[in-house]
């Protein structure tokens, strides 16, 4: 069998042009393949897209032999049947092929002919298209382009322009509005500021200028710089040829530094919640600090696992000084707080205080860590915050231990009987004692405890010796109160200011890590207890400082590359340092008030230099 292929074209002056050949093969390809035996040159011709075969009977079986279909007498299939004797229509792409049986020799002829593309369309549904009715598709474009320059240019950039000037006043944010200004709009904003949707001016205070950091500290003025900001830009890492030339450009065009807020704090990313900085980003500039900043006071850190200094608390180290100090704790460095108070003896759950606190009904048990060391109550911070003007995150976890509250239970200061009930010597003051030693010297005192003396280690000298209850001559002379061996030589270290005895003041910081946070609530009893971290049963002095070092916080938390496990939690840097607030986690609602930047003017020509 063979195909009889004749090609029909329409010359320039109208003239049909016709030309026939031969295959002898009993299938045909017909594709924008140049081995095709038809060759159509469309791009909506698969390379391969149609085959024909003669099958037997003489029936011509059509296939698709692509992805694409083609046009079988009207109809969009994959496959399809043509009788040559009743002739059909194959549409590929703008070609129609008409097969029928050729002359008397038995040949299928096939003959080929382009149409307009305009009409090249198969579907029917096309026949009751509009596009005969409407303007061209250039008149079309001019006139959308005329409109979108009406609507979405000159209608805002107008009534911007006739509209009284709008002041930024974050207390007032539904001010007159821009007409159609919404089309500007690069996307919805976070949940942060999702309330100055309607009210773009906010920020974008200057048209075509990029956002301005005074814009941004109109409602955020209590954030402070990172560190001052010479000194932040100084520390900054070197920027790379293709970043500086790109900052330069923006900066011609009205846009911050590479310090500048929107550098970190973009907008238009739809209602999301800002999310804390990753480790990579403070690496960039901690990683090498020291090479860039003549004197830093801190170590290089890059990764919480693997690169990070050891802990520098703050705490006093002399009992008179001044001014806390940070001290690293690779020094084995001791706290003068002032007191006297062995932790061993205290939670040794075999000995003497645990006999005594079980014998308490305050207690009934031995004592634990929270019987002394509790957590701030809400009202006690709020009027310690009032009181002082300081900050929350300045104060800890916990409240400060309280004499009356957490000692005198077992430590008492009865001096004598009222009535009913008894008095007791008022602590907190040496001039307070003074006037009440002094007032027991009227009239007669009766003993408050019996004189007998306890047997064995209770007894004087004996480990578990604590003279609860002393008899009323111990409580005479301010002199005998005041040395070691007094009430207060107990627990405070005597001394003598201008020749007369007085004790040691109490040096106890609410915090001790004051660059850092960290979180007890998180560290629960669910996840570790108190002594797995302090370590309390071993110390027997009170200068021994009881903060756990970069070690023992290793045994849990590695760098934020690590992989997650029941016992090692993955843990970036902003888990327990912020940006603005280098004193608290990255908690965008609770920004103290840090120190502002150190003048614009330095920090551009250090810029300057890092783009050279």
């Amino acid at each position: 069998m063979a195909f009889l292929i004749r090609t029909i074209a329409t010359a320039k002056s109208g003239r049909k042009i016709s030309r026939d050949r031969t295959v002898e093969n009993d299938q045909l390809i017909v594709g924008r393949a140049p081995e095709s035996d038809i060759h159509l040159p469309d791009l909506a011709v698969d390379l391969r897209h149609v085959g024909i075969t003669i099958a037997s009977g003489g029936l011509v079986n059509v296939e698709a032999l692509g992805t694409l279909d083609f046009g079988l007498d009207g109809k969009m299939v994959d496959s399809g049947v043509i009788d040559p004797a009743a002739g059909g229509e194959i549409a590929v792409g703008a070609a129609r092929l008409a097969v029928s049986s050729g002359d008397d020799d038995g040949k299928v002829q096939i003959v080929i002919k382009q149409v307009d593309k305009g009409a090249a369309a198969v579907d029917p549904v096309q026949g009751f298209a509009l596009a005969s009715a409407l303007p061209s598709k250039r008149g079309m474009a001019w006139v959308f382009a005329a409109l979108i320059l009406v609507l979405l240019l000159s209608v805002p950039v107008i009534t911007h322009l006739l509209r009284s000037p709008v002041e930024n006043d974050p207390e007032n944010l539904a001010q007159g509005q821009v007409v159609l200004d919404s089309a500007w709009s690069a996307g919805e904003l976070s949940m942060a500021h999702h309330e100055l949707e309607e009210n773009c001016e906010a920020c974008h205070v200057t048209p075509f200028v990029s956002v301005q950091d005074e814009t941004c500290l109109t409602c955020h003025e209590e954030l402070g710089d990172h560190a001052e900001m010479p000194r932040l830009a100084e520390g900054m890492a070197p920027l790379s040829r293709g970043d500086a030339i790109q900052w330069s450009i923006g900066e011609t065009l009205g846009k911050e530094g590479p310090l500048g807020c929107v550098s970190c704090h973009s907008e238009h990313e739809g209602p999301v919640v800002l999310e804390a900085a990753s480790e990579q980003f403070c690496a960039d500039c901690h990683d090498a600090l020291d090479t860039r900043l003549s004197n830093p006071n801190f170590g290089n850190a890059s990764d919480f696992g693997e690169k990070h200094p050891q802990f520098r608390p703050q705490f006093y180290t002399a009992h008179f000084a001044d001014e806390p100090a940070r001290v690293s704790l690779d020094d084995n460095p001791q706290e003068m707080s002032g007191l006297i108070f062995p932790h061993d003896i205290h939670v040794d759950e075999q000995g003497g205080v645990a006999r005594m606190a079980i014998s308490l009904g305050q207690y009934g048990a031995p004592l634990e860590c929270s019987d002394c060391h509790s957590e701030w109550k809400s009202e006690d911070l709020i009027i310690q915050v009032a009181e002082t003007g300081g900050r929350p995150s300045q104060y800890g976890d916990f409240a400060p231990v309280n004499m009356e509250a957490s000692c005198e239970a077992c430590h008492s200061l009865v001096s004598g009987r009222a009535g009913d009930g008894f008095t007791s010597l008022r602590h907190g003051d040496v001039d307070d004692l003074m006037e009440d030693l002094a007032s027991l010297d009227r009239g007669p005192r009766r003993p408050v405890v019996s004189p007998r003396g306890r047997p064995g280690q209770f007894a004087p000298g004996g480990r578990y010796n604590a003279n609860f209850g002393r008899p009323m001559s111990a409580y005479i002379a301010i002199n005998r109160a005041l040395e070691p061996t007094g009430v207060c030589g107990e627990c405070h270290i005597p001394t003598s200011t201008d020749g007369r005895r007085d004790l040691t003041p109490v040096n106890l910081p609410h915090r001790f890590l004051m660059q850092g946070y960290f979180d007890h609530a998180a560290h629960g009893d669910d996840v570790a207890v108190c002594t797995d971290c302090h370590t309390a049963e071993t110390s027997g002095e009170a200068t021994d400082l009881l903060i756990p070092d970069l070690a023992s916080c290793r045994d849990c938390h590695l760098g934020e590359s690590a992989v997650k496990t029941e016992e090692i939690t993955p843990s970036s840097c902003a888990m327990c340092h912020g940006y603005h607030t280098p004193t608290t986690p990255w908690r965008p609602e609770d920004h103290p008030n840090l120190p502002g930047n150190g003048g614009n003017d330095s920090v551009a020509a250090i810029l300057s230099s890092l783009r050279r």
